[in-house]
């Protein structure tokens, strides 16, 4: 028999949500492949929350369906979400029950022993004097760190995670990265939704982009950032040359004081073959990377140095 490659985990198949007269997802399609780390943008508004409430059973949609191992979420949701396990928002956990309590009540929900529990609390940096604590007395970054542990720890095998690192120090957050891509190594499945476009590059394997309740790519994250654009700042010994913006592919972004800066989009060759000829006193050329990518899709290049203030402004839940 011919490999037909891994099985499709999660299947959304013209999923369609509406809110009385606004459409919050149109005609949505994804499918999610068995062992992977899927990543899932867009900013505010595009329809991922929605998207992931329909996927957990939360919501119905109003035409198309969304599946899990071939489970219909809405009409079979029991069996789509038994072998599932979703970042609860810190905000939904119990305030007066302790830490191990509230682990204890989410295992046992599931029905599986929580085999994984005392690896990502030593991960996390959670550890078992704070776990007897009033869940009401956490900091949001103590809460994020103990819902990520209660969808972890059965090691369920497709995990449903919406801001996972919402919260987290950037020590806790490379921590939980590599205990990602080992789960993925296991071959358990993941779908992620992230506001830091540098953490789905380094953990996901594809990724989709939703805009204003549409799909808009579907993509290898290698393939989609090498063929998208990167930033080029230059520093000429002498004026800029006009003909530097006829060359085919560059955008002009900015011109800080002595330098400019320029949107390269496809191949870098035709600005080197220029530059060759030109009296050049600095160049820094940036790599492809995905916040590129994703501001693309949007019709903008922020300014490198803006470009952290306008993620954390644009492209949350």
């Amino acid at each position: 028999m011919a490999d037909t490659g891994p099985a499709d985990v999660i299947a959304v198949r013209r999923f369609t949500k509406r809110f009385g007269r606004t459409v919050a997802v149109d005609s949505f399609d994804l499918t999610v492949p068995e062992g992977m780390v899927y990543g899932f943008l867009g900013p505010n508004g595009a329809g991922k929350t929605t998207t992931i409430r329909a996927l957990l059973g939360f919501i119905r949609p109003t035409s198309g369906s969304t599946a899990i191992y071939g489970h219909d979420s809405w009409s079979d949701g029991l069996a789509a979400r038994a072998r599932l396990g979703f970042l609860v928002p810190p905000d939904a956990l119990f305030p007066d029950m302790s830490g191990t309590a509230q682990l204890d009540y989410t295992a046992g929900l599931s029905g599986a022993p929580p085999v994984l529990r005392d690896r990502f609390l030593d991960a996390l940096e959670l550890d078992r004097r704070t776990l007897s604590r009033r869940l009401g007395t956490f900091s949001k970054g103590m809460k994020q760190k103990l819902a990520l542990v209660a969808a972890f720890q059965t090691d369920p095998e497709v995990l449903i995670l919406d801001e996972p690192t919402d919260g987290l120090d950037p020590l806790i957050q490379r921590n939980f990265e590599a205990l990602l891509r080992e789960r993925a190594s296991a071959g358990r499945t993941v779908l992620m939704s992230s506001h830091d476009l540098a953490e789905v590059e380094r953990v996901c394997e594809r990724v989709a982009i939703i805009r204003d309740g549409r799909l808009v790519a579907d993509e290898r994250v290698d393939d989609l950032v090498q063929r998208r654009m990167r930033l080029a700042e230059i520093r000429f010994a002498g004026p800029v040359p006009d003909a530097l913006l006829d060359v085919p592919g560059i955008r002009l972004v900015d011109r800080p004081g002595d330098r400019i800066r320029v949107a390269v989009e496809g191949d870098v060759q035709p600005l080197l073959a220029f530059l060759a000829g030109q009296r050049v006193d600095d160049l820094i050329l940036n790599p492809p990377s995905l916040e590129d990518v994703f501001f693309g899709f949007y019709g903008a290049t922020p300014d490198p140095d803006e470009r952290s203030h306008a993620l954390a402004d644009g492209v949350t839940n």
